[in-house]
């Protein structure tokens, strides 16, 4: 029997950080919203098109979510209708570098499953 080795490392604080950004940015849209709203503002019928598949129900949530946040901002303009950008804000602008990481080690992790089949 291979005895158990004690783990040393110190345990995360109660409210670990990245569980707490991880909660922000998990899910199959968040991450899109982000990177999409990281090059500029965009209205809710762009960003559903931006984002293939996602129903308006869902978009609508997430946007709602990454506002409550404090991810992104919800800007109305004066037009007739009115029309709606949203825009990432300062905080939101930093997890920009983490979503093109994560995009980044996506690019690598897809070339290297094509090579190995």
């Amino acid at each position: 029997m291979v005895p158990r080795r004690k783990n040393n490392v110190k345990p995360p604080p109660d409210t670990c950080p990245l569980r707490e950004c991880l909660g922000v940015i998990g899910g199959v849209w968040t991450p899109g919203i982000i990177w999409h709203l990281g090059h500029s503002p965009r209205t809710f019928s762009e960003l559903k098109s931006d984002l293939k598949g996602v129903s308006a129900k869902v978009l609508s949530s997430r946007l709602k979510k990454l506002a409550a946040d404090g991810v992104l901002e919800r800007i109305v303009k004066p037009t007739s209708p009115p029309t709606v950008e949203y825009s990432l804000t300062d905080l939101g602008g930093e997890l920009k570098p983490a979503i093109e990481a994560i995009v980044a080690v996506g690019l690598r992790l897809k070339e290297r499953r094509a090579t190995t089949r």
